[in-house]
């Protein structure tokens, strides 16, 4: 993938079909390291499965044979001398504290490191397409701290206007946009 905000989208969107309500996309960054941790309450997977997410010929899905999602975030990571770790525990064996956690550290002064890209679009498209899920977005270095919380917008506007109405994906998007501009002044 182009950009690591791709990666963040395509494993989110797993955890979505996870049957995840919670999903937390933390990345945080040092002037040597861009760490993404990627937490979600969903199913989780078994042992087995989760040997095979590793596998670019294993996927769950039944509309093609392989799955790229994962095998090409490991490669990313480990192209610049970082690593991914994948931690689940499936709801057969943990019904009270089930989910699954990806964590991938790159090395940013690499020449392989991948940008990170449009990040705020890419919270944007998952709230847009998701917003009965609580997403908790941080990303945070010594210089910075960007934070959306949906379940605090939530609280704020009340049931009756959702998340994905495009007025509140506007105001999100640009929310975020702010706080990054902050700090890049």
């Amino acid at each position: 993938m182009k950009e690591l905000s791709l990666n963040v989208l395509d494993i989110a969107k797993n955890s979505v079909k996870a049957g995840a309500s919670l999903i937390e996309i933390r990345l945080e960054e040092t002037d040597e390291t861009l760490t993404m941790t990627i937490t979600d309450n969903g199913c989780g997977m078994t042992a087995e499965i989760l040997r095979g997410v590793i596998d670019p010929f294993y996927t769950t899905r039944k509309t093609r044979k392989v799955g790229m999602g994962i095998p090409l975030l490991k490669m990313a990571a480990e192209q610049t001398g970082g690593q991914v770790n994948i931690t689940s525990r499936h709801e057969s064996e943990h019904p009270d504290t089930h989910g699954t956690e990806v964590v991938a550290v790159f090395h940013k002064t690499h020449i392989d490191f991948t940008p990170l890209g449009d990040i705020i679009s890419t919270v944007t498209t998952l709230i847009q397409g998701s917003p009965e899920i609580d997403f908790e977005f941080l990303h945070v270095s010594d210089q910075f701290r960007v934070a959306l919380y949906t379940r605090q917008l939530r609280e704020i506007l009340g049931e009756e206007i959702p998340l994905n109405s495009p007025e509140i994906i506007q105001w999100i998007a640009q929310y975020l946009r702010e706080q990054y501009e902050t700090f890049s002044h």
